[in-house]
């Protein structure tokens, strides 16, 4: 790739077009779902990433789903290696493989330019059935993930723009509601309008022009944390809550533990010594977690920082595995 010249007018610019692609994704969404769930309490995010699963830019219409998309779609780049191709559509919900509960389901189309992987669209819902032994997905005598929903590893139910009709119908077989196809079907429609918005910007200005200014507007991004971070004295922070209550077990209690190490501009976030998890369902997932903390820290500092890969690079969370996390 050539030397490109950096125009910070162009940075700013592409920064606000990926936000209304993301936006215009978001409209898509509510004018097209069924489920009031989705088209009137949105509860929904849409999002666009590069070719490696980095955050370009995302909507936060639900913030706890806001910063649940990027890692997903690492792992689903990791999972299928060059088994990736134009005009695929892939559906995860997995809670096991970054998923943030089996009812918030996430499609994922790759974009192609000029024959090669250049970004992602994605867009994840709450859908109102996923299967499972009661209607809505929330099974309150559940002590296992198998007595809830139906999980969905990464799967193609479109491959190079045909649709698999035997995993499409494999999946809402199991799904009571009519409208969760229909929704399924309204979140593929706003992975198209963020594939047809991410195109127009490559035609426009070239991918190594596009590359180029992506990678300043990471690296200004993380900039911008980083000087928020260090308004915060280095040191060592400590602090602890309580959950009640696990549905299982009258007076149970769970303490949350977290070490907030902040040394020269960058914050650690470290859950170790949490409690473990519980028979009941209070427990949470790694992706939904994190999410949760990142969204707190956000609310201390400037609301002006764009919401992309550079401003979760200085921040580091640990969640070990077992704990009501």
């Amino acid at each position: 790739m050539s030397q490109v010249a950096i125009d910070k007018v162009l940075v700013s610019i592409l920064q606000r077009r990926l936000k209304s692609i993301t936006e215009e994704m978001s409209i898509a969404m509510t004018r097209t779902t069924r489920s009031p769930i989705l088209c009137e309490a949105k509860d929904f995010v849409t999002g666009l990433y590069d070719a490696k699963g980095n955050m370009l830019e995302q909507t936060e219409n639900l913030p706890i789903l806001a910063f649940s998309l990027a890692p997903v779609c690492k792992y689903i780049i990791e999972y299928f290696g060059d088994e990736i191709y134009p005009g695929d559509v892939i559906f995860h919900n997995d809670v096991f493989s970054m998923g943030n509960q089996n009812n918030d389901v996430a499609v994922y189309k790759p974009i192609f330019f000029e024959g090669e992987l250049v970004a992602w669209a994605a867009c994840k819902g709450h859908q109102a059935d996923i299967g499972g032994a009661v209607q809505g997905g929330y099974n309150p005598q559940a002590t296992e993930v198998w007595q809830e929903a139906l999980r969905i590893p990464p799967v193609k139910v479109i491959e190079r723009g045909k649709l698999r009709k035997d995993v499409w119908d494999l999946i809402f077989a199991n799904i009571r509601l009519d409208i969760v196809e229909e929704d399924m079907r309204a979140e593929i429609g706003s992975c198209v309008v963020g594939e047809r918005g991410v195109l127009k910007i490559l035609e426009r200005y070239g991918r190594e022009v596009f590359e180029a200014h992506k990678e300043y507007l990471f690296d200004a991004t993380e900039q911008m944390m980083r000087q928020e971070i260090r308004t915060i004295p280095d040191g060592v922070y400590r602090g602890e809550a309580k959950a009640y209550y696990d549905g299982k077990n009258p007076g149970s209690e769970y303490t949350i533990r977290v070490t907030i190490t902040v040394r020269d501009g960058e914050i650690h976030f470290d859950y170790t010594g949490t409690d473990p998890q519980t028979p009941g369902f209070v427990n949470g997932t790694f992706t939904s977690s994190a999410s949760a903390t990142i969204l707190t820290f956000l609310q201390m500092v400037n609301p002006n920082i764009p919401h992309n890969e550079g401003m979760v690079r200085p921040i580091q969370i640990t969640i070990p595995e077992g704990t009501i996390l």
